[in-house]
């Protein structure tokens, strides 16, 4: 069976706000839920699935349905893959569509770590690995920094070329009210920032937020109804990245969940008019652009270097809201903002000035975890409606 054209996003919220200290992670789940059924045009009585990650309290699905006063449930998913869990969600919701057990399905996403103040290492005290890893002092910066120093030792990448990502992100962020760091800078300003986890500055990494967003899949004979334009859901992969014996710290999890991706929508990397990706740091862009196709395997720094990543007209505009390296990393999960940015390039609703034209497919990847041990890739493919 193949999800293809078998079902639509035609809700999609994030959260205008990056610090929300007087509420809490129930209530922003269900302000963004409530938030996308208005978008859809529906209400919380048509939903009939329900879809959320780790970053759902008490217990997950149960919970938040019991909150939300969503009664007629017959389908629910709390598949838990990191910052890529709401791309797995939207994969598994139109796959669920087309077998008939929904026909509207919500999304959330919510969390409060600036301020809560929360942090994780890279793995939890109860995990398997845990025993091996954490006498070591492993943390999230320092495994992406191990994955960038072994590109550049694969592929001569430099960290100039790295900051291009950086820059790239900043002059999309400029233009959108909301992002968390607005103000463009340059390479030269990325490299003098301090150095958190050599070879990765801080302007290297993403930013820290609360926040959330929340998604509305529905079924082609519901789209039909609804009032606003929806975009077509045309191809989803997704894989594990596995540490095994030995891990090659030079590619991600895309390489597989990519061109499943791919094959199911029928289309190549060569289609794609934007791209939202993944970009905990940047280390994990140029990593991904490679995996995905979109330039050879060690290319990736001269790719960036050379603005292919600039709205709205680079060789493969992306993150045009500023991504999770200046808009928004709710809850350290930003998988769910690369869908909304991609449903709004898609509707011609992104901000003006990075706004891609004639925007008809686009490409969302996310991961989590780790890239530099577990990472859990997803990657889809959305278009128009008459894709």
């Amino acid at each position: 069976m193949t999800i293809r054209g078998k079902a639509r996003i035609a809700g999609a919220y994030e959260h205008p706000d990056r610090k929300i200290p007087d509420k809490s992670v129930p209530q922003v789940h269900a302000e963004v839920a409530l938030g996308a059924l208005a978008d859809a045009g529906l209400s919380l009585s048509d939903v009939d699935a329900y879809f959320c990650a780790g970053d759902a309290p008490g217990f997950g699905p149960l919970s938040m349905a019991d909150y939300l006063g969503l009664k007629r449930l017959r389908y629910m998913d709390s598949t838990e893959t990191g910052g890529s869990s709401y791309l797995v969600h939207v994969g598994h919701a139109a796959a669920a569509i087309a077998e008939g057990k929904c026909r509207v399905a919500l999304i959330t996403l919510a969390g409060l770590p600036r301020s809560q103040r929360t942090s994780r290492a890279s793995a939890a005290p109860s995990a398997p690995e845990a025993a091996f890893e954490q006498p070591f002092g492993p943390t999230t910066v320092s495994m992406y920094a191990l994955a960038a120093r072994r590109h550049m030792h694969e592929y001569g990448t430099t960290s100039a070329q790295l900051a291009a990502v950086k820059v790239a992100a900043s002059q999309h962020a400029q233009h959108n009210p909301n992002a968390m760091l607005r103000n463009p800078v340059t390479a030269e300003e990325v490299l003098d920032s301090p150095v958190i986890s050599d070879p990765l500055h801080r302007l290297d990494c993403c930013v820290i937020s609360d926040g959330g967003g929340a998604l509305v899949v529905v079924a082609p004979e519901i789209a039909k109804n609804l009032p606003g334009r929806t975009v077509k859901v045309l191809g989803h992969g997704e894989a594990p990245k596995l540490q095994g014996s030995r891990i090659d710290l030079t590619h991600t999890g895309a390489v597989w969940s990519g061109p499943r991706a791919f094959a199911e929508a029928g289309v190549t990397p060569a289609d794609v008019d934007y791209a939202s990706i993944y970009d905990s740091f940047t280390i994990t862009v140029l990593q991904t652009v490679e995996d995905l196709g979109f330039c050879e395997k060690g290319k990736g720094g001269a790719f960036v270097a050379d603005g292919a990543l600039l709205a709205p007209h680079g060789a493969l505009p992306f993150n045009t809201d500023g991504g999770g390296l200046c808009n928004n990393h709710p809850t350290n999960r930003g998988g769910m903002t690369k869908v909304i940015e991609a449903v709004r390039q898609l509707r011609g609703e992104a901000n003006a000035p990075v706004q891609v034209p004639g925007c008809d497919i686009a490409l969302v990847h996310g991961t989590g975890g780790s890239i530099g041990t577990r990472m859990g890739s997803a990657t889809l493919i959305l278009g128009q409606e008459d894709a």
